[in-house]
């Protein structure tokens, strides 16, 4: 009987030819044929450009969360002017009224000084909180497509900057009406807004990292931004209220260079002809800049670090 056996057109028993291949490590065979593994972590400034070439994704993607997020509500649209409008009216009447927080703020210019405060805040809360969710409230898209992650963060900032730039529609109308008319200052409001779109933005992403690890994080960030919305001097200046309280001049200090109270204070210095240079902390835009820097580069980097990670279970 033959040693080799014929059944359905497979030869069994027969010796396969040996392969160029054999002995060669995973590594080895990659580098040969130039393949890389599915999903890796492309360096940092192959990431870069991955972004750069999603900008269209990006900057659509931002709009059309902002055009569906009052989709069902019947006044559609003009809840972006109409949320952060009542929630300056309400600031007014809790602190501006009951609580008398004017203090230290002249009584014809607190008006414009809290619902900027509330306005520009907002900015910063609101990129947080969906920075928080970016990666696991998009879990299906993270999943299906093949993107650099860091777009959806990025895409979340620029919506609420979209949703700030229509209540600097209000806050306009706001500053007309209570004698503040346009001046060259306004024009220190776009690199202060520069600034702060790159803190925020570099904020979101490290809360997009830490919110895809731990979702329940989601949860504890509005007691977290609502403490930080008190300890910023949104309501009321910061000077005034601790100036009879028996702190140290450094627990001032820091509360002023916190980087929501240093973008507050320079759109107000910009846009309030009552609120001069002696309401800033020292070197304002210095640290301004600081913040935007350190916190934009290092949020990026950090998000960045954990690319291959992100969907995965």
């Amino acid at each position: 009987m033959s040693d080799t056996t014929q059944d359905s057109g497979v030869m069994v028993g027969s010796t396969a030819p040996p392969s160029p291949d054999d002995g060669l490590s995973r590594a080895e065979l990659a580098a040969k044929y130039g393949l890389t593994v599915s999903g890796a972590r492309p360096s940092l400034p192959a990431y870069v450009r991955q972004l750069w070439s999603r900008r269209h994704f990006i900057l659509a993607f931002s709009r059309a969360k902002l055009t569906a997020q009052y989709s069902q509500a019947k006044l559609g649209q003009l809840w972006q002017v109409a949320t952060p409008l009542l929630n300056a009216l309400v600031y007014f009447f809790i602190f501006g009224l009951l609580l008398g927080a004017r203090r230290g703020i002249d009584k014809d210019i607190y008006v414009p000084f809290l619902v900027t405060g509330v306005f520009v805040f907002a900015f910063t809360q609101s990129s947080v909180q969906a920075g928080v969710r970016a990666i696991s409230g998009n879990l299906g898209l993270v999943r299906a497509l093949h993107f650099p992650r860091a777009s959806l963060p990025i895409s979340f900032s620029l919506q609420q900057l979209q949703q700030l730039l229509y209540s600097m529609l209000v806050l306009v109308v706001i500053l007309l009406a209570t004698g503040c008319y346009p001046s060259l200052s306004w024009l220190l409001v776009v690199p202060a807004l520069v600034l702060q779109f790159t803190f925020n933005t570099g904020l979101a992403l490290i809360f997009a990292r830490l919110g895809a690890k731990t979702p329940d994080l989601a949860q504890l960030m509005p007691f977290v931004m609502r403490t930080w919305m008190y300890a910023s001097g949104v309501m009321f200046s910061l000077p005034a209220m601790l100036a009879d309280k028996d702190v140290p001049g450094w627990v001032t200090d820091v509360l002023q260079w916190n980087p929501a109270a240093v973008y507050m204070d320079l759109i107000r210095f910009g846009f309030i002809d009552g609120y001069g240079s002696e309401y800033l902390p020292p070197h304002v835009w210095a640290v301004a800049l600081g913040w935007a820097v350190v916190v934009g580069a290092l949020g990026f980097v950090y998000f960045w670090k954990a690319e291959e990670r992100y969907g995965r279970g």
